[in-house]
C-alpha cells in the first residue's frame, strides 16, 4: 500500500488566511482614510499659502497695489514672462478642485484700480481678497480660508461666505 502526500492548502487553511486578511484590512482602513484626509488638509493649507503669496506678488509687481479678482487672473502670465503668478493648475479656472478640496477666490472690484500688466481691465482689481478651501468629501470637517492679511483661518464649516477681504472672520481660528 502506498501513502500519498498531501500537496497544497486545505479549504480550512484558505478560510483562515482570508479571515486574517479581513481583520488586518478592518484595522488598517480607518487609519488609511485618516491619513488621506490629513494629506488633503495639508495640501489645502499649502494652497492657501500659495494663493496668499501669489496675490502679494501680483499686487506688488502687476496690479499697482491692487489684488487679482480671481484665480484665472493669477494664472495669466505677465508680458515678457511665461510663468504665471500661481501654478499647479490653480489658475486654470476660477473654482478648482485639488486634493479633495474646492478652492475658490474673489476680490470685490474697486472702481479706481488701474489695468494690470497681465490683462485685467481697469476697475477689476480689489483692495483685498479672500480665498477658501472647502472639502468635497463627506466626513471631512476642516475648512480653510485666507485673506489680504495673509493669515490662514480654520473652522468646522465653510469660511468663504463670512470671510472678510481683510481682518479676522467672525468664526474660525488662526491656524498655528
Amino acid at each position: 500500500m502506498t501513502v500519498r502526500k498531501a500537496h497544497g492548502f486545505a479549504l480550512i487553511d484558505m478560510i483562515f488566511v482570508c479571515g486574517i486578511i479581513g481583520i488586518l484590512a478592518s484595522v488598517a482602513m480607518p487609519r488609511l482614510l485618516s491619513a488621506k484626509s490629513a494629506a488633503g488638509a495639508a495640501s489645502a493649507v499649502g494652497t492657501m499659502r500659495a494663493i496668499g503669496s501669489a496675490q502679494l506678488t501680483y499686487a506688488l509687481t502687476c496690479g499697482s497695489g491692487f489684488y487679482a479678482p480671481n484665480l484665472s487672473t493669477l494664472g495669466t502670465a505677465p508680458p515678457g514672462s511665461n510663468a504665471p503668478f500661481i501654478g499647479g493648475g490653480l489658475g486654470a479656472a476660477n473654482t478648482v478642485t485639488k486634493a479633495s478640496y474646492i478652492i475658490q477666490m474673489s476680490a470685490v472690484p474697486y472702481a479706481g484700480s488701474p489695468a494690470s500688466c497681465n490683462g485685467a481691465a481697469p476697475g477689476d482689481g480689489g483692495q483685498g481678497f479672500k480665498a477658501a478651501a472647502d472639502p468635497n468629501v463627506v466626513g471631512n470637517s476642516r475648512f480653510f480660508a485666507i485673506n489680504a492679511n495673509n493669515v490662514i483661518f480654520e473652522h468646522t464649516a465653510t469660511l468663504f461666505a463670512v470671510m472678510p477681504e481683510a481682518g479676522q472672520p467672525a468664526i474660525g481660528h488662526i491656524l498655528q
